[in-house]
């Protein structure tokens, strides 16, 4: 049977990779989009099988009427897409609490809040899937990007429970983390903290000026990285975590071996903090 997607952040990147995808497969998309001119453009992509709706998903108003439109419409939503979001470029000490806080907000509360308002509609059909598009930064840390770090790790961590909460229900979660893609992320999708403090010159700064360095040229290509997530949703054996592109794969490994280093050098330590019997 033919799905019914809800995507967030469809005007550009993943979103639109992963809409054109879906398409591809049968199935039909609905995405949200922040500007109203943004929504006919959407819907013409593909007569009948995309289809725009106003969203910012900061905005609570916004997702439960948005949520509610879709399910008047189609009656149901069979998969959905967390793909709305942007990084917060500088150091930690650089970032200011409000920066964080609407880093967090539109990162992490933003798919909180989309999540819990598909959820009834899922639990009632006792089926569903929801995708999360985190990232590599989900998963490791990366200096300049601590609190964009901060908000896919908390992404990460409430969907790995909600994963286990739902399988009985028949509902499945996907955390996709992704390396770099030619998403223009790095750019039209990020945003630098005001403040800057030279000390991080060596760190911090070198490696936001590398990422910004290399847009336009990262290897991963988001319309390869939307067609696996698409097979992944379709699989019968899905999995909680799709780390996207060789170097989110390295990435991954190499800090697996580093804590399976660091739990055996204290591990005897570690073991000997018990009561002892």
């Amino acid at each position: 049977m033919a799905k019914i997607w809800l995507i967030t952040g469809v005007s550009s990147g993943f979103g639109r990779s992963l809409a054109e995808a879906a398409v591809k497969a049968g199935d039909t998309v609905v995405g949200t989009l922040r500007k109203p001119s943004q929504i006919e453009e959407f819907k013409r992509l593909h007569p009948g099988k995309t289809f725009g709706i106003l969203m910012d998903v900061n905005d609570a108003r916004q997702v439960a009427d948005g949520v509610e439109s879709v399910l008047e419409q189609f009656g149901r939503i069979d998969v959905l897409v967390n793909n709305a979001g942007y990084g917060l470029f500088g150091a930690v000490e650089e970032a200011s609490l409000q920066e964080t806080r609407e880093q967090m907000e539109t990162n992490f509360f933003g798919a909180l809040a989309l999540t819990q308002a598909v959820l009834p509609a899922m639990r009632k059909a006792k089926r569903g899937h929801i995708v999360q598009i985190s990232s590599i930064a989900g998963f490791t840390g990366t200096p300049g990007l601590g609190l964009y770090n901060a908000s896919k790790h908390a992404l990460e961590g409430m969907s790995e429970a909600l994963a286990q909460e739902v399988a009985p229900l028949g509902i499945k979660v996907l955390i996709v983390e992704p390396g770099p893609y030619r998403t223009k992320w790095a750019k039209g999708g990020a945003k630098d903290a005001a403040k800057k403090i030279d000390d991080y010159a060596a760190s911090a700064h070198a490696t936001i000026n590398m990422i910004h360095g290399y847009e336009g040229n990262q290897p991963g290509d988001p319309d390869k990285g939307a067609q696996l997530i698409v097979d992944v949703v379709n699989s019968p054996n899905p999995p909680l975590r799709l780390p996207l592109g060789k170097i989110a794969i390295d990435r991954m490994r190499a800090k697996i071996k580093s804590l399976e280093s660091e739990i055996t050098l204290w591990e005897k330590r570690s073991v000997a903090t018990a009561f002892e019997s």
